[in-house]
């Protein structure tokens, strides 16, 4: 059908697929849908182990999620997207966690020659399943579901990809700020690092894939490796290390996020994944831009 003559969509219609509207119904769904399978985690798994508990109810709403996704997330807006296509789901989940371990592993070891970072013996590895759960798998899918899924695919959809890239980076640097240990500095450190790098990503992949294998390579190579605090929690890792010295080159309580070994090395890693993303033909002008030469051509 020729586009130039077909009919305008009803206004209805028109405000349902507005980019901002459609991210406030995912957000509504998403929400309702984890409330309600915690509801319901509390009422038929009460009696289980706590840690057994919390892994089910993390498996459970991934694969709600996930469904959300393909039934109604991909539907909504003008520009329809399925972020999490099967085919791309174990080259980018492999690609950004040994990305991450690489990127992490190399922060740690800087900071060790550095004098920032030593280990003094094996750990415990006492909280090892929480961690895997709830900072790996929870924290890199659910996480990355809502800021990269939703919040930055229509905030780019509307203000364009720089607006999406400088929104997302600065929420989810200030959704750690009531995290143990936290700061304003570290909260700068985790939107520029983390924010940049996993926005970057998403932008390069145009899926969530590899962010969410980077964002769960990040906090278990941290946390379960190198027993590095997580956004200022502290953890039980496979070694029990360290953190001295000044807390710029530390990070202090906060852990190695809040330094400025990963504020350099992962803020500069992210903006290469935004080089290359834009190299790419990757950078969504606004909404209205897109409409003036729309009604141009």
């Amino acid at each position: 059908m020729d586009t130039e003559h077909a009919a305008p969509q009803p206004l209805w219609q028109r405000i349902w697929n507005f980019p901002l509207v459609a991210m406030l119904a995912a957000l509504a769904v998403t929400a309702a849908l984890i409330a309600a399978l915690n509801f319901a985690g509390r009422m038929l798994l009460g009696s289980l182990d706590r840690d057994l508990r919390g892994g089910l109810m993390v498996l459970v709403i991934i694969a709600a999620l996930i469904a959300a996704q393909k039934l109604v997330l991909r539907r909504l807006g003008e520009r329809q997207h399925d972020d999490l296509p099967w085919n791309s789901a174990v080259r980018g989940l492999a690609l950004g966690t040994l990305g991450a371990f690489v990127l992490f592993s190399l922060i740690v070891g800087i900071a060790a020659l550095l004098g920032a970072y030593f280990i003094v013996g094996w750990g415990g590895m006492s909280n090892w399943l929480m961690l895997l759960f709830t900072a790996g798998i929870s924290a890199g899918f659910v996480e990355e579901f809502i800021f990269r899924g939703i919040l930055f695919r229509w905030v780019e959809e509307f203000g364009g990809s720089w607006a999406a890239l400088f929104v997302t980076s600065g929420l989810f640097g200030l959704a750690h700020i009531g995290n143990d240990n936290a700061t304003w500095f570290s909260s700068f450190t985790i939107a520029v690092e983390a924010g940049v790098m996993l926005g970057g990503a998403y932008m390069l992949t145009r899926s969530l894939w590899v962010p969410i294998g980077l964002h769960f390579g990040w906090n278990v190579t941290q946390g379960l490796v190198w027993d590095v605090p997580v956004s200022g929690n502290d953890v039980d890792g496979l070694v029990d290390a360290r953190l001295v010295g000044d807390p710029l080159i530390s990070g202090g309580a906060f852990g190695l996020e809040a330094s400025v070994i990963a504020l350099v090395l992962a803020g500069g890693f992210g903006v290469w994944l935004v080089k290359r993303a834009a190299d790419k033909g990757e950078v969504m002008p606004p909404w209205w831009v897109r409409r003036r030469l729309a009604a141009e051509a």
